[in-house]
């Protein structure tokens, strides 16, 4: 459902500058067709978890490519693919890094058999269009407002630099970031906070469609939240820090703000918006240009706070302290072009063996950003399905919960959907239905399910209690799961904060000397590390091991050998784009009974 942004020409080859704002669907399905003009495909301009593209959807097509951007549509997509009986090539990109993994019901694994850590980055999409969580807000203001101010000027950056009153006609147009001779720094701060919170937003509601499911930001503007006397300096920074400590400037001191556990109103972080961005040009202007974000200069840090939060209060999206914000890190990582070329191919190759019907040559194949002896592409046999897993293998989970203080709101919400990825839930305990969603209930039934949701489990019509076994399912996903209910009185509030823990599922692979995880952009099966043992086989779960595929090279070494060395293989998400390609068998030596290719 996305439009094409100016930070996605850079990554792929379909799109161009005149395309900006346009359907990527119908602008990828017009591109391909200058090339192949005998293909048919269907663009849709439109979100996969919609309810039209359902398993019958899906029962069309002979098999399904993903290169989606989060978690729960991946999800998705898996379930719908397993109930309809339909192949599935996965794949993702991180920089230098991708995978792409084949899921055919009962004879490999699906997407689910192994557990993803959750997502830690996010798509450039969503940070600079259609923020969420404040995460959102910290990863614009620190990747993006701060580096465009104070960075290095040549760096490429994603906001719009087009100013109200520039001309679309004209061959330049005036950085509005670029402070003009002369111009006071108080001008020139409103001027800027004008740009980004107010004429910024201003120009993304004049898009309709993107607003068409989601809540309008409110654009703010200096004249709204400040008087027109300009910001005063109620403290005295210059007796507690000389020019030698540029990092302990600090815009909090300068304005009297002492607790930064304190959560700061609008007015309060246009303030400090405006007087960090003061400091910065009176008293560190020598390294502006050459600034990146650390969280350990209090300036920097107080900018950053006070940005995401104006942000924050223009999307409806909760603010956040200075102590807070300084522990939020989101890192964008950036898209590759070559990367994402490489996968595409691989996919390609993949699609080619499910529809010959090739089972014997499937790969999960990984591409490593540190090749040694020049091998990029590693490839590993697919797993069988995990006779643990939930979603393909059906077993029952067991969920620890006290059922006399939890509610039925915080199971539908902290499991059913935040981790089984449930979208339409239905809840029955044994033949009594606890809960159910869609659009087809009557009010008396609506309204008995809301009141449902603000009991505690042990007081429901039908009792949940320890020992309870609870049937979920998603009729959207055609997907069913059973819960077994412990009921438990305490729980640590540091490590399990939700205050239930959900097992049952084999755990994320862990291997003795794997590197941490690295985050992913909106990213789904967010970077499951898989270290290479000293045999020739690849650790992925206890007990379990793939096999490598020997590639003999011109020295005579195979990548099995080379993986052993130094490669850590990772499962990771596609930063930014969202493509769900459906293809029929074409002209590959195989008879499709389904003849549509979906965009």
């Amino acid at each position: 459902m996305d439009t094409i942004e100016v930070s996605n020409l850079n990554r792929q080859f379909l799109f161009r500058q005149s395309h900006v704002g346009l359907s990527k669907a119908r602008v990828a399905r017009d591109a391909v067709l200058r090339f192949r003009p005998q293909i048919s495909i269907t663009p849709y301009h439109a979100n996969v978890k919609d309810s039209n593209f359902n398993v019958d959807f899906f029962k069309q097509f002979n098999v399904v490519l993903n290169g989606l951007d989060n978690l729960d549509a991946r999800r998705h997509v898996n379930r719908l693919c397993l109930a309809a009986d339909v192949p599935l090539v996965e794949s993702g990109t991180t920089g230098f890094l991708g995978q792409v993994t084949v899921h055919i019901k009962g004879k490999t694994e699906c997407y689910e058999c192994q557990p993803k850590p959750a997502p830690k980055t996010y798509p450039v999409c969503t940070i600079t269009s259609t923020p969420t969580k404040f995460v959102h807000c910290i990863v614009w203001a620190k990747d993006l407002l701060f580096a465009k101010l104070f960075g290095d000027k040549n760096q490429e950056n994603d906001l719009n630099v087009r100013s109200s009153d520039a001309s679309s006609s004209s061959n330049h147009v005036e950085d509005v970031f670029e402070r003009r001779n002369d111009e006071d720094i108080e001008q020139y701060g409103r001027r800027v906070y004008d740009h980004v919170f107010g004429y910024n937003i201003e120009v993304a509601l004049s898009n309709e469609e993107t607003w068409k499911n989601r809540n309008r930001p409110k654009p703010i503007y200096s004249r709204d939240v400040l008087d027109n006397e300009l910001t005063r300096q109620n403290g005295n920074m210059d007796k507690n820090c000389s020019t030698n400590c540029p990092s302990s400037v600090s815009a909090m001191a300068a304005l009297g703000m002492k607790n930064p556990q304190d959560i700061w109103g609008l007015m309060e972080n246009s303030r400090i918006f405006l007087e960090a961005l003061k400091l910065f040009f009176s008293k560190r202007e020598e390294e502006i240009g050459n600034l990146t974000f650390d969280k350990d200069d209090q300036l920097a840090v107080e900018f950053v706070t006070a940005a995401a939060n104006i942000r924050a209060a223009s999307f409806g999206i909760p603010l956040h302290s200075l102590f807070e914000a300084k522990g939020i890190a989101g890192n964008i990582v950036h898209a590759v072009a070559t990367t994402n070329a490489v996968i595409a191919g691989l996919i390609v190759i993949e699609a080619i063996k499910v529809l010959q019907n090739d089972t014997k040559n499937y790969r999960m194949t990984y591409c490593v950003e540190h090749p040694a002896r020049k091998m990029l592409l590693m490839p590993v046999e697919p797993f069988e399905p995990n006779k643990s897993c939930y979603v393909c293998s059906e077993t029952p989970l067991l969920l620890e919960i006290n059922t006399h203080r939890a509610k039925l709101r915080d199971f539908v919400d902290k499991i059913v959907k935040a981790t089984l990825g449930m979208n339409l839930p239905l809840i029955m305990h044994g033949s009594a239905l606890l809960y159910e969603v869609g659009d087809d209930l009557d009010e008396a039934m609506v309204a008995n399910y809301a009141a449902n949701l603000e009991k505690v489990l042990s007081e429901l019509p039908s009792p949940v209690t320890g020992g309870t076994m609870l049937t979920v399912e998603d009729l959207q996903q055609e997907f069913s799961c059973n819960i077994n209910i412990k009921h438990r009185e305490e729980f640590d509030e540091e490590k399990e904060p939700d205050g239930m823990v959900l097992s049952g599922w084999a755990p994320p692979p862990t291997v003795e000397g794997a590197n941490k995880t690295i985050d992913n952009a909106g990213s789904t099966s967010e970077a499951l590390p898989v270290e290479a043992e000293k045999s020739e086989e690849i650790e992925t779960a206890p007990g379990k091991k793939r096999k490598l595929i020997e590639v003999s090279k011109n020295d005579g070494t195979s990548n099995a050998e080379e993986i052993k060395k130094n490669e850590k293989l990772q499962v990771l998400d596609d930063d930014d784009d969202d493509d769900l390609v459906i293809l029929d068998g074409g002209d590959l030596g195989f008879s499709p009974s389904k003849k549509k290719c979906q965009w």
